[in-house]
């Protein structure tokens, strides 16, 4: 079985790059309602209209975290990302719920 090429990323570690002010690619892939109720700051809605896009102009080479509702289906995407060429990706663990509960001042709208 092959490892995954991705890597777990911890809302406190995302909370210290954001505060270092650290260049990211935040993507969120939860339905288009979710992310206009809430989001972090900084964050792009990822959906199959917006691929195309994000593939043509997301830095290759700048760490990129995926965001879900609770971490799960978020590895995947992560998975995949790093599949077509970017070379640091992260799935956030606990997704957007759990950001939300340690970090609600924290949360776009």
């Amino acid at each position: 079985m092959t490892p995954p090429s991705y890597q777990h990323l911890t809302p406190e570690t995302l909370d210290a790059w954001l505060t270092a002010d650290d260049p990211l690619t935040l993507v969120d892939i939860r339905d288009p309602a979710s992310f206009a109720n809430g989001r972090i700051p900084g964050s792009l809605h990822l959906d199959n209209d917006s691929l195309p896009a994000l593939l043509e102009a997301a830095p290759r080479g700048q760490p990129m975290v995926v965001i879900c509702y609770h971490g799960h289906s978020s590895q995947q995407a992560a998975d995949w990302l790093a599949g077509v060429g970017f070379a640091e990706v992260y799935s956030l663990d606990g997704g957007f719920t759990e950001w939300q509960h340690r970090h609600p001042g924290r949360v776009e709208r």
